[in-house]
Order: C-alpha cells, then sequence, then structure tokens
C-alpha cells in the first residue's frame, strides 16, 4: 500500500531542512527480519541541529517514529503512517574516548563502543560486543547481555523532544528498568556519555572474545531474526518456556521458532510480517496455557497490518 505524499509539503515548510526527506520508502530493507511495508516519510537527518529544526517544524498531529539498525524490530505489512525517523552514522555516529569515558552517537553500532572502549583500555562495556543494535536501541531498550546492562554505564544521555527542544538527561532521570526506561517515548536520542574503567586490554579483549563465542555458538546470528523476542519473566528464561511448550522449530507460514534458541523467530526466506507477529503472539498463547505465565514482546512492532 502507499500513503498520501506528505514530502512536498514538509519541504515548503522547511526550506532549510539539510536532511533527507523520502515517500513512501521500503523499510524491510532496514529491518533485520528484511520485511515490512513502507513509511509514508522516511527521514534522515544531516544532525542533531537539523532534527531539531525538523521536529519544531512537523505538525503536532503527524506521528513520528524512530528506529535504529532494525535488528529487534517488526514493520507490519500496511507500512508506517507519518515519519519515520533513521538516523545515519555519518551524523550521529561519532565515537569518542577520554580518560575512562566513551562519547557516542546513537547510531553508533553497539559492538563499535565495545570496541574503542577495549581500543582505550576502558573495561565495563564489553557486555555491548555481543549486542546487534546501535545506542540508540540501547538507550530506549537498557539493552544488556553477558551480565551488563545500559543502565550500569550510562552517565547520561542526549535527545530531542517531539517539539524540537535539545535536552538531557541523567542515568537517574532515564528511570531505567527491565529492557525499557521511563523517559517520554517521543523523545529522539541522540548521543550518550558511557563511564568504564581502566582496565588490561588483554583481559577486556578476552572478555569480548567470550562474549562473540557465547553469540555464535547459542544464537542463530546468521538466520534473518529479530534478536531476542520476548523479556524474560521474573525468575524465568523465556525460551525454557518456549522450549517445555513444545514449541521449538514451530512454523507459521515462513516464520519459525529457532532450532537453536527458543526465544528467536526467523525468517526463512518467504515470511511475511503478520507471519512473524502471528507466530509470536501464538508461541505467547501457548506458553501461557502451558506454563501460566504471560510472555511479553522484547521485539518492537510498529505500523498498520495489509488491508
Amino acid at each position: 500500500m502507499s500513503f498520501p505524499d506528505l514530502v512536498p509539503q514538509l519541504k515548503t515548510a522547511m526550506p532549510e531542512l539539510r536532511g533527507r526527506l523520502l515517500g513512501n520508502e521500503s523499510l524491510a530493507t532496514l529491518t533485520w527480519f528484511r520485511v515490512g511495508g513502507p513509511a509514508q516519510v522516511l527521514f534522515t537527518p544531516a544532525d542533531e541541529d537539523d532534527l531539531a529544526y525538523f521536529l519544531a517544524r512537523l505538525p503536532a498531529d503527524v506521528p513520528v517514529y524512530t528506529i535504529g539498525v532494525g535488528s529487534n524490530l517488526i514493520v507490519r505489512d500496511g507500512g508506517v503512517e507519518g515519519v519515520v525517523i533513521r538516523l545515519s552514522p555519518r551524523g550521529f555516529g561519532e565515537i569518542k574516548t577520554e580518560a575512562d569515558t566513551v562519547r557516542a552517537g546513537t547510531a553508533a553500532l553497539d559492538k563499535r563502543v565495545a570496541e574503542a572502549a577495549a581500543a582505550a583500555s576502558i573495561g565495563g562495556l564489553e557486555f555491548y560486543f555481543g549486542i546487534p543494535g546501535s545506542i540508540g536501541g540501547a538507550l530506549r531498550m537498557n539493552a544488556g547481555a553477558n551480565g551488563g546492562e545500559t543502565r550500569d554505564v550510562l552517565v547520561e544521555a542526549r535527545g530531542v523532544t517531539r517539539g524540537g527542544k535539545k535536552v538531557t538527561f541523567s542515568n537517574t532521570e532515564m528511570k531505567f528498568v527491565y529492557r525499557g526506561n521511563g523517559v517520554d517515548p517521543s523523545i529522539v536520542f541522540t548521543s550518550a556519555l558511557f563511564r568504564g574503567r581502566i582496565a588490561d586490554p588483554e583481559a577486556i579483549r578476552a572478555r569480548m572474545n567470550e562474549v562473540q563465542q557465547h553469540r555464535e555458538t547459542a544464537q542463530p546470528i546468521r538466520e534473518k531474526t529479530g534478536g531476542s523476542t520476548f523479556k524474560n519473566p521474573p525468575g524465568h528464561s523465556s525460551w525454557k518456556l518456549v522450549d517445555a511448550a513444545g514449541l521449538r522449530g514451530f512454523r507459521v507460514g515462513g516464520a519459525q521458532v529457532s532450532d537453536m534458541h527458543c526465544n528467536f523467530l526467523i525468517n526463512t526466506g518467504d515470511a511475511t510480517a503478520h507471519d512473524i507477529e502471528t507466530l509470536g503472539e501464538t508461541v505467547r498463547a501457548r506458553v501461557k496455557a502451558h506454563s501460566g505465565i504471560e510472555l511479553q514482546w522484547e521485539i518492537k512492532r510498529i505500523g498498520v497490518a495489509k488491508a
């Protein structure tokens, strides 16, 4: 499906805009699942100032969504009405280290941040080496792995409000919770400051190798997947609950529960977003019937179903 073209109207209202505006642009190629419909408007800002300029002049009734590298995202087949903002490494990917701190733009890959920290002998950020996303997603979801979480290392995060105002949040003001935070979801994060600890470079590298080895042996990282699908309920592992319900390898259309890791859904090649989301909801229902525990989605889902 396609949406009414808003791009000419927005360009007229924003003559000094430097970023790129595209109308009815496919989002499937921007997600790891490789599924989903178009964005009514896809906006790639040039930098933080350009983003603030855009948001300050965007009509208040136009919905806004922000995506990163699409590693933990389902875009529904009908596409996304309104504006989808995608921060690019060119404007938001810089990484700087100083003493025991790392400052990174939110388009920087988590893995690159871990590598930059290691190169500067900064320990404590090795867990990012095993997270296949960007820093923006890490802030929004309090991303964590292998015993570490974003809230353990964040000093502050910068962002832009829906009205175009630049704001800064301390670690406490982020109100982190398990796989989430308490910040207004309309905030578009632009950069973050992390603090680790000066450590032996060889020990840091050894820890990063452990993280990588765990991913390669335990997760289907070479498949079209969205990463960890469901949050771990208190006292439980989601994959064990899915496995116990007899769902390892279970399929809906072209979507399948991974045989390697039951908390990963994969696109076997011809899945639609509807297949993947239906598979996830079927898994939730069967786990609830088997164990009485209701799994909560960790993967973000945006857009509308195909008519």
